[in-house]
């Protein structure tokens, strides 16, 4: 079920590629139809996962590569746990409302498509990995689509943001090989799950050496400051689709990679450096909150709210506790829909007013109220207001660190002030403001394709906020091996 999962958006990529150019316009129907059976297998995945147990259900895995005489094999192994498979969700989820909102895309749209399938099979690879080279592999496979997709597609300085994706990617990925490579021999073999219950105690250089190798590359993609430059001028340019896979799964193969990697593989360095990195936990909350609140365009105002955000993810894996690891996992979850719903209404403001500039546009609510009460029920999740997703996972990383970290956590506490400042006061000047008359002749979203994306993961937005014991569980399931490793 996993290989199907993952790899056949690669096969409805190649259909697509394979399509006549005079039927080319059947491109979004094939990637609309690819995307939504791979979510329907993974909800019934989900349904079939066994939340009593601890371990990883549904694995496959083979001999992939013979390297005997140098001590180990490279296998194919795929599994999930509790962790991974609500990540599996969360990415199928988004990719097909990344199509819907990709449906108006008339310029090249085989190409589109076809990248947007090949994207999805690396991020499905990440999630359900456990091997380290396959791993790595899948983490790699995710370059080319996101470089082409914003070059093309983007706006504005599209090329210039997509090779600084690309050379900040790289950079981390480099690092990270060495890192994975300098354990797998270490340890003697590259299976993750072998890795997570084996005491390693020395490798070619230190073990902290090598945890921050690894921990550098998901350290760019979360992103921790300050390796953070490269997301606001991809979210920028980036097509919203795009934006709403970026920040709504890319950011999180980071917090998944520290989990799965950095806590699970090195626990004894993850706690002799939890301080530290809590303290960066901090920083990054406050000020990706702070630099918000001087943005003018309203997709960087987003991209640096989602810097902020990820500081809550950092602050709750490296507060080790089963509280607070759950809660950042939820906080995955629940930013990858939040902020996918923000993204989603920039889209449409910008394809009506063709400006982001949060200076000129005022007074547009009695213009387009459906766009305007998307973006109100995404600025009230992202603040955390309760019986919102974003409140509960909050929530549990500050009741799970705030006893072993207490400064870093008061800090990130200060951001939801923070936090509430920015997204009222933009929703304020953009929707509720004095109306201008520039904007009398703007309509509503009137299409399905751009109400579905929006009524989608407003319904998940709320049903987690209102019973997220649909998800903790299986959250707990994942975690609670990792937290008994770390003793």
């Amino acid at each position: 079920m996993l290989s199907f999962i993952v790899f056949l958006p690669l096969l409805g990529a190649l259909a697509i590629a394979l399509l006549p150019r005079d039927e080319e316009g059947r491109a979004r129907e094939l990637a609309a139809s690819v995307t939504l059976a791979v979510f329907l297998a993974s909800l019934i995945l989900f349904s079939l996962f066994d939340r009593s147990e601890g371990g990883f259900q549904f694995t496959e895995q083979f001999r992939w590569i013979r390297a005997s005489e140098a001590g180990f094999d490279i296998h194919y192994f795929l599994g999930v746990d509790g962790l991974s498979v609500v990540m599996l969700i969360l990415a199928t989820f988004l990719f097909v409302l990344a199509v819907f909102v990709s449906w108006g895309i008339d310029v090249r749209p085989k190409e589109y498509f076809a990248w947007m399938l090949i994207l999805e099979t690396g991020v499905l690879g990440v999630f359900t990995s456990l091997d380290l080279v396959l791993f790595f592999l899948f983490w790699e496979v995710e370059l080319v689509p996101m470089y082409m997709l914003i070059s093309i597609w983007g706006t504005g300085r599209k090329v210039y943001s997509a090779m600084k994706f690309v050379l900040y990617t790289i950079s981390g990925s480099a690092l990270m090989l060495a890192g994975i490579l300098i354990l797998g021999f270490a340890a003697g073999t590259f299976n993750m799950v072998a890795l997570a219950q084996m005491e390693i105690t020395e490798a070619l250089i230190p073990l902290p050496a090598v945890f921050f190798l690894i921990f550098a590359a998901f350290a760019i993609k979360l992103p921790v400051f300050p390796l953070h430059t490269w997301l606001p001028d991809a979210h920028t340019d980036a097509p919203t689709a795009v934006s709403v896979i970026l920040a709504g799964i890319l950011l999180k193969m980071g917090g998944y990679g520290m989990i799965r990697l950095c806590v699970s593989i090195l626990p004894d360095v993850a706690h002799d450096y939890a301080v530290w990195l809590t303290a960066f936990a901090a920083v990054n909350v406050v000020y990706g909150a702070i630099v918000t609140m001087r943005q003018t365009d309203l997709k960087r105002l987003i991209a640096y709210s989602s810097i902020s955000h990820m500081g809550y993810v950092l602050l709750g894996i490296f507060a080790l506790g089963q509280v607070s690891m759950t809660g950042a996992t939820l906080q995955m979850f629940t930013h990858g829909t939040i902020t996918g719903l923000l993204f989603v209404m920039v889209g449409l403001v910008y394809d009506r007013a063709h400006t982001r500039d949060i200076s000129v546009l005022s007074g547009l609510a009695p213009r387009m109220p459906v766009i305007a009460t998307g973006f109100v029920i995404a600025g009230l999740a992202s603040l955390g207001l309760p019986t919102m997703s974003g409140f509960v996972s909050e929530l549990l990383v500050f009741l799970g660190s705030v006893k072993s970290y207490t400064i870093p956590t008061l800090f990130a506490v200060a951001g939801i002030l923070l936090t509430a400042g920015y997204i009222l006061w933009m929703l304020e000047r953009v929707f509720f403001g004095p109306p201008n008359p520039r904007w009398a002749d703007l309509v509503d979203a009137t299409t399905w394709w751009e109400r579905l994306p929006m009524v989608g993961l407003v319904a998940s937005i709320l049903a987690i906020g209102i019973y997220p014991a649909t998800l903790v569980p299986v959250i707990e399931a994942g975690i609670t091996p990792i937290v008994a490793r770390l003793g």
